[in-house]
């Protein structure tokens, strides 16, 4: 059995450029990675699937996603028969912003890669991510990057290793596809060129305001994570997610402590930046 972690995505700064004539948009994004997030484990067997987990109940086994669909295009692509059992635990919120899907998507093929000893940097595996969604490239390099294109597109940066992170999310679940429905279509600027924490401040998420319209309560969460003076908050993707960034994890440890005594039914996730 071969086991992946499928850590929690942030972007620290999203900019939406423009909507292409092939329907996605055009993005810029600051991409970073936790080491905490969703588990998939892999081995030969009579193909099946199962969910475990706190957010288990979110999810049908039986139903298309993303998962099930990573293992048939690795099955297709590297034309192997798809005989596997697969289970997800899965740790994180759905629909939250912070790429869980895509990163589960990633690790099942990373255990698939590993059983049939396939390299991870085998442009196939890539090329499946690349089918699966505009953010699975990203989770299967696994680092910060500068993300460009639909996000496919990826630049590695430094500067971020061992960053104590907090994220926060109210309990609501925000459609990716309603917020970019929403974006109003102004082309506000590019990320630029720097060191990815400066990036970070300089820039900003273009899906906060209308997930924020539908769902009012991202204006508590960042306005509570704010209070708690860290270097950086702000929503992650397309919400309801919010993330704050921390000089130590004391500073960290504090603030989520005064956060759960608060808002007994908010989850927060005390982690690192890798």
């Amino acid at each position: 059995m071969i086991t992946e972690r499928a850590p929690a995505k942030i972007n620290l700064a999203l900019h939406v450029r423009h909507r292409r004539p092939d329907g996605y948009h055009e993005l810029e994004t600051l991409f970073a990675f936790l080491r905490d997030g969703d588990e998939i484990s892999a081995e030969p067997g009579t193909a099946s699937f199962r969910i475990d987990g706190p957010f288990a109940a979110g999810l049908d086994a039986e139903a298309d996603n993303l998962v099930t669909r990573a293992a048939s295009i690795f099955a297709q692509r590297f034309a192997i028969r798809a005989d596997y059992v697969i289970a997800l635990t899965k740790n994180l919120p759905i629909a939250s912003g912070i790429g869980g899907g895509s990163a589960d998507a990633a690790a099942t093929l990373r255990a698939l890669a590993t059983l049939h000893q396939i390299p991870l940097d085998h442009p196939t595996l890539f090329a499946c991510a690349d089918a699966l969604g505009s953010d699975v490239p990203a989770c299967l390099y696994g680092r910060s990057a500068l993300g460009t294109g639909r996000g496919e597109q990826l630049q590695p940066l430094d500067g971020l290793s061992d960053i104590a992170v907090l994220l926060v999310n109210p309990g609501v679940a925000v459609s990716t596809g309603a917020v970019f429905q929403r974006w109003d279509g102004i082309d506000r600027g590019p990320i630029g060129a720097g060191p990815i924490l400066e990036l970070a401040h300089r820039g900003r998420n273009d899906l906060e305001p209308p997930a924020r319209l539908l769902a009012p309560v991202i204006d508590e969460v960042i306005r509570v994570l704010e209070a708690t003076e860290p270097m950086l908050a702000r929503m992650s993707g397309s919400g309801a997610t919010c993330f704050a960034l921390y000089a130590s994890e004391a500073d960290r440890a504090a603030a989520a402590s005064a956060i759960r005594a608060d808002r007994t039914d908010w989850w927060c996730l005390e982690s690192t930046l890798v």
